[in-house]
């Protein structure tokens, strides 16, 4: 082979392998924790028992329960528990307006609830609503980086097992109505941690036992407008892409996981030099046999 061309095809070849290397490249960890929110307008767990605690029956029911990404909206709700009212339906709720929502994005997570004008029936109280109340929203807000807020608003007055009462900001009410039974509630309860937040507007414990006749005997707790959230992470802070240097003639395990390069890196790197030196060589080589050539001539 030609010297000249011996020296341009040694050169292609090193220029190959150089281009070979892997360049450097960019690492960025897109994944982030997203939130969550929950919201609920009704929620029962009761054990009803009947016929002087022969047969027992759970009352389980939800209304309104969602979960992030979620809307719903629905005023009635029944239940059927054999051996009451001869196994016929009855309204566990009704209310003028029942909304629950729950929304969550990369910044924000938000539960909210809502009843407006809502009464509450247990078995065996055929007239008479366990609870009414005018309007109660529980709120719950879950923001990246920030501390999230829950709170409760409990407005006008309620009526619980017939006797009116004035709803407060915080605490327990108990409300006892003889030959009826007794409703202990817990108005507004909240619960924020650094990166979760709760609102329970009412959550009444329940023990019901009309005329004490134990016919229908109602024992447990109902939950009236909650929600729940949970932040999604904070994004980070952008970090400068790390782009490894080829120059170095021997780089460690590490830093060649880091900018992409592997166990035959430093091999490439040496074979890539040796080949510019021989075609160096070829170079000159074919320079002097040409300037021997002219001196001759």
């Amino acid at each position: 082979m030609p010297t000249r061309r011996l020296a341009a095809v040694t050169a292609a070849a090193a220029v190959s392998v150089l281009g070979a290397l892997p360049a450097g490249t960019a690492h960025a960890d897109t994944a982030k924790t997203t939130g969550k929110a929950d919201a609920v307008v009704l929620r029962t767990d009761l054990n009803v028992a009947l016929l002087n605690k022969t047969v027992s029956a759970p009352l389980a029911v939800v209304l309104n329960e969602v979960h992030a990404p979620q809307t719903a909206s629905k005023t009635a709700l029944s239940a059927t528990l054999d051996g009451v009212d001869g196994g016929k339906p009855f309204n566990v709720l009704r209310a003028d307006v029942a909304t629950a929502k729950a929304a969550v994005d990369k910044q924000r997570a938000e539960g909210y609830s809502n009843l407006v004008n809502a009464e509450v029936h247990v078995p065996g109280l055929a007239t008479m609503p366990l609870i009414q109340v005018q309007q109660v929203t529980s709120k719950a807000v879950c923001a990246a980086g920030k501390r999230p807020t829950a709170d409760s608003n409990l407005l006008g007055s309620a009526t619980v097992l017939g006797k009116k009462i004035n709803l407060t900001a915080g605490g327990t009410t108990t409300v006892d109505v003889p030959s009826v039974g007794t409703v202990r509630l817990d108005l507004s309860k909240t619960s924020v941690t650094s990166r979760t937040a709760a609102a329970t507007a009412l959550n009444l414990k329940v023990s019901v036992n009309p005329l004490k006749l134990n016919v229908s005997e109602v024992n447990g707790q109902v939950t009236l407008v909650r929600a729940t959230c949970e932040s999604p992470a904070a994004a980070d802070e952008p970090e400068a892409p790390e782009v490894g240097s080829q120059a170095k003639p021997d780089p460690k395990p590490d830093d060649l996981a880091e900018t992409g390069g592997s166990s035959a890196t430093p091999y490439l790197i040496g074979g890539g030099a040796l080949l510019l030196a021989m075609g160096a060589a070829a170079v000159g080589l074919s320079r002097r046999r040409r300037a021997g050539a002219d001196a001759d001539a």
